[in-house]
């Protein structure tokens, strides 16, 4: 989120140094003193989830790119029989509005708008990849401790 809010902050800044045509019918000083301190409202609010992470202190998710990309089909399989309780159900219906989102033609920004256009599908994108790899992390960290190394075989 700290990435996306300072994207959106310089995005702006650009806009109303270098912008002198208009953005869909808006002047580029309007669209620029927007976005800046909506990507520092980003910015902040990443900020304190972050430092309300580490302060919570649990066991945190596991695994590399790879590896929790691999561990997707499992997590769906093992969601889907109700093994997994840790991960709600409208966890997965977001995922799923999110997916409809992006490859809907409707947009809640057109993509004729220059720059502003693109930032919100890139928004839900880096969305849904993050809150996937978190997930998926989390689950592997789950299946860790789920596991009975004398049988060796998951514990019910």
């Amino acid at each position: 989120m700290v990435v996306f809010g300072s994207f959106i902050s310089l995005a702006g800044l650009l806009i109303l140094l270098f912008r002198t045509a208009s953005l869909g019918g808006l002047s580029p000083a309007v669209v620029g003193w927007v976005m800046i301190p909506l990507g520092l409202v980003f910015v902040v609010l990443g900020v304190l989830r972050n430092r309300r992470k580490r302060a919570q202190k649990g066991p945190g998710p596991v695994g590399n790119p790879i590896q929790r990309a691999k561990a997707l089909p499992r997590l769906w399989k093992v969601w889907r029989s109700g093994n997994y309780p840790e991960l709600p159900r409208s966890q997965v219906v977001m995922w799923a509005v999110a997916l409809v989102y992006l490859v809907s033609p409707i947009d809640v920004l057109p993509e004729f708008l220059p720059v502003i256009g693109v930032t919100d599908d890139a928004g839900v994108l880096v969305w849904l990849l993050s809150s996937l790899s978190i997930t998926s992390g989390s689950f592997l960290r789950w299946e860790k401790d789920h596991r009975d190394p004398s049988r060796g075989i998951e514990s019910p």
